[in-house]
């Protein structure tokens, strides 16, 4: 192609004659933030992460999130490096569920668009952007209840969608949506989830009830990729090979996954930062 380039610009100085200028494409759906859930769906990984990145540090930094779906980048980071989620299967449509709830929150918030696509967490996102860039969310634990409810809207939408077209989760991919249901329910869930920790933390490690806040802060903070990432690559692994049995309710899932993840957090995978809501005992 340079060849064939470098070849007509050379005729064209000859005869004096212009080579063609190509026409440019019409912006892509990806920066005007209107991208169908199927068009969404269409996307490898790798071009939904640069996505989701785009949208961070374009339009919905002037909200005040220009880094609060870096857990989602973990997420998507896990799906490509493990060639999951290709077009048409039930990851993708989930995730696809997902990135659309967020694009068209995005929009909604910046007044750009009402169109919500059928999504209930483009709402949801709408309306945690607007009270996130108003200064309403100033603690970690309302910030992240907002938070998770937009997702989890998203989430459920992605996965009724994938059912609906007859692409419904393998036995191992339900065993990870539920691994993901837990984190959601540790972002809504924060004061019980300390509390279930200050109890049980003496049980599962010896110094995990003396740094239970700052390791739920790792574990939870969306400003960060690395422990979501790590935290699918564990999941998906348990999912795989040893799928954790015998416990009830999202309570119990968490603290059956604690051991593992504290492991996570002491292998140096702390955050040297974070720009969410101060989080401490007395603002949980």
């Amino acid at each position: 192609m340079k060849r064939l380039l470098v070849a007509m610009s050379a005729a064209a100085m000859l005869t004096g004659v212009s080579p063609a200028v190509a026409v440019a494409e019409a912006p892509p759906c990806t920066s005007t933030l209107d991208c169908t859930v199927d068009e969404i769906n269409a996307m490898s990984m790798a071009d939904r992460l640069e996505f989701v990145r785009d949208m961070q540090s374009g339009p919905a930094a002037s909200l005040g999130a220009s880094d609060r779906w870096r857990n989602i980048e973990g997420v998507i980071t896990f799906f490509r490096d493990r060639g999951l989620g290709a077009p048409g299967t039930w990851v993708s449509y989930v995730d696809a569920g997902i990135v659309e709830g967020i694009q068209r929150g995005i929009a909604i918030a910046l007044g750009w668009s009402a169109e919500t696509g059928g999504n209930p967490g483009s709402a949801k996102w709408a309306s945690y952007l607007t009270r996130l860039s108003s200064g309403a969310l100033t603690t970690r634990s309302a910030h992240d209840r907002a938070w998770s409810e937009a997702e989890q809207a998203s989430t459920e939408y992605g996965n009724a969608l994938a059912v609906s077209r007859g692409v419904p989760p393998t036995v191992v991919e339900w065993r990870f949506y539920q691994f993901s249901e837990m984190y959601r329910w540790a972002l809504r869930n924060r004061p019980f989830a300390l509390d279930l920790l200050a109890i049980y933390g003496p049980l599962i490690h010896p110094e995990l009830a003396a740094v239970r806040v700052p390791f739920y802060d790792w574990f939870t903070d969306v400003s960060e990729s690395a422990p979501s990432n790590r935290s699918c690559e564990m999941a998906y692994g348990f999912a795989e090979l040893n799928p954790i049995t015998g416990v009830t309710g999202m309570a119990g899932l968490f603290l059956a996954y604690v051991e593992e993840l504290f492991e996570e957090y002491q292998g140096g995978l702390r955050p040297p930062r974070t720009t969410l809501p101060a989080a401490t005992d007395t603002t949980r």
